[in-house]
């Protein structure tokens, strides 16, 4: 093992109170302009707030050209060396597309010849270590799944440190006093482990006179993208939060997050959170309506970090703040959420009343497909399990008709109420009744003990009614009315 990996760059001192660790998305760096203004100089571009530590995502699309689409799964440059096939020609066209974005932030003070050169000597240095990976991998002599995996790494880190060049060099432009640091360890063949490279990158860090760019992207012995692939960002985010104990965690997305979905219920039916719990937090992950992914929060939570929500287009706004221990001083409903994207697996087999262990066979073949669930519901005879529409494989329903007499299959959607303190009698019947109002039949439906989550499952077809019916009758803008008006 190298040296080096043996090293700790020892502890990070700064001053709590004052410093903040923030994350600005994919989205909102896009927006160049408006993050400046309404981030970095807000609320005065003469009155620069240092002690500011922000990560950066790739600029919108980026990571998708290098990887493949996260909606669609378009393939990009990563399928080609996949495929064993020519990426010369994509990655020629990348840097050409990255140019492309350049000369949109002219305006804003980029020098583009010297934005131009970083992006080229940066993809000519990855391009010279894919070529290798590649090379190595069609020897046919190794593993492909840790030439493939290294390949990832090497594609990934290069949309973060475009989008955090760019920023720094208009910051640069500006006179603001501002420091990138570059995780991604292009230039650093030393072998650290994620958490040393972000303390070895900030141990000597003056913060109170500027303002530090970091990459998203950050490079381990581990590999960021192995352990948590498409999320990077915001674990990288949450370790440097974990690392440098901030007074507050902070996410610039380019919504609030909201009471309902604005593009469903409309703007004037939803309101911004305001506050809620971590433990919302993971109900929202577990529908996959991240407020952020789980296993960046969770180090944030233990650490008892704050986290804030706010909205790049909004600054004066102060989003949502997320904590440990929120609980809502009234009985209400914080969310109204859900995912039409599920489908629901139904195993029968009349042998399971009064045997010990069914369910224990079947998340068995669940874990042998690398497969979790978002909700069960039992029987004497049948257990329900519903699972996302893009993990199901001909496979699991094959193993599970070896083991049982019927399995059934049929696509679900599902309908969620969230809030940290929503326990009060007649909630369940009131939101069932709101559906059946509609026409809406419940499938199924279920909420823990805790009760900080009611779940409904419902046709797909039903979905968007679903979610407006039970805004209508549960919508925070109601209630707050209510409440103004006693």
């Amino acid at each position: 093992m190298d040296k080096h990996a043996k090293e700790d760059p020892g502890p990070v001192w700064i001053n709590k109170a004052q410093i903040t660790v923030e994350k600005i998305g994919g989205t909102s760096m896009s927006a160049l302009g408006d993050v400046i203004n309404n981030i970095i100089c807000y609320p005065h571009p003469d009155a620069i707030r240092y002690n500011r530590v922000f990560v950066v995502s790739a600029f919108s699309g980026v990571t998708d050209m290098l990887l493949e689409n996260k909606k669609t799964g378009k393939p990009g440059v990563y399928h080609r060396i996949k495929m064993h096939q020519d990426f010369q020609g994509p990655l020629k066209k990348l840097v050409a597309d990255l140019k492309t974005i350049n000369r949109k932030y002219a305006d804003l003070g980029l020098n583009l010849e010297k934005a131009d050169a970083f992006l080229e000597e940066r993809i000519c240095k990855a391009r010279k270590y894919l070529s290798n990976l590649a090379n190595i991998l069609s020897s046919g002599y190794v593993s492909k799944d840790g030439i493939l995996q290294a390949a990832r790494e090497i594609l990934a880190s290069i949309g973060e440190t475009h989008s955090a060049y760019t920023l720094v060099q208009i910051l640069e432009n500006k006179g603001i006093n501002v420091q990138l640091i570059d995780l991604s360890g292009f230039d650093d063949h030393r072998s650290f482990t994620i958490d040393q490279r972000i303390r070895n990158a900030f141990k000597h860090i003056q913060f109170t006179d500027r303002i530090c760019i970091v990459t998203g992207y950050a490079k381990g012995t581990e590999g960021i993208m192995r352990e948590f692939d498409r999320g990077y960002s915001e674990v990288t985010f949450s370790k440097i939060a974990q690392i440098l104990k901030p007074k507050e965690a902070i996410i610039h997305k380019e919504y609030h997050l909201s009471s309902a979905d604005p593009a469903l219920v409309g703007r004037e039916n939803c309101l911004p959170v305001g506050y809620t719990s971590y433990d919302i937090a993971d109900q929202l992950a577990d529908i996959g309506m991240e407020a952020i992914h789980p296993k960046a929060s969770k180090p944030l939570e233990i650490g008892h970090i704050n986290l804030r929500i706010k909205n790049t287009f909004d600054p004066s706004h102060p989003g949502t703040l997320i904590t440990r221990d929120y609980i809502s001083e009234h009985k209400k409903v914080e969310l109204i959420t859900g995912s039409d994207k599920l489908m629901m697996i139904e195993v029968y087999d009349p042998g399971m009343v009064g045997t010990v262990g069914s369910d224990l066979h079947i998340m068995e073949v669940f874990a042998r497909h690398n497969i979790s669930y978002t909700f069960k519901a039992t029987s004497a005879n049948s257990i329900t399990t519903v699972i996302w529409e893009k993990d199901l494989v001909k496979k699991l329903i094959h193993d599970l008709n070896d083991k049982f007499e019927k399995v059934s299959v049929e696509p679900a959607a599902m309908v969620c109420l969230l809030g940290s303190n929503m326990d009060r009698p007649g909630l369940l019947a009131k939101s069932a009744a709101a559906l059946a109002a509609e026409g809406i039949n419940i499938k199924s439906a279920g909420f823990s003990l805790r009760k900080v989550n009611i779940q409904f499952l419902i046709e797909r077809e039903h979905y968007r009614r679903a979610i407006i019916a039970l805004n209508w009758e549960m919508s925070p803008v109601k209630s707050l009315a209510l409440y103004e008006r006693s």
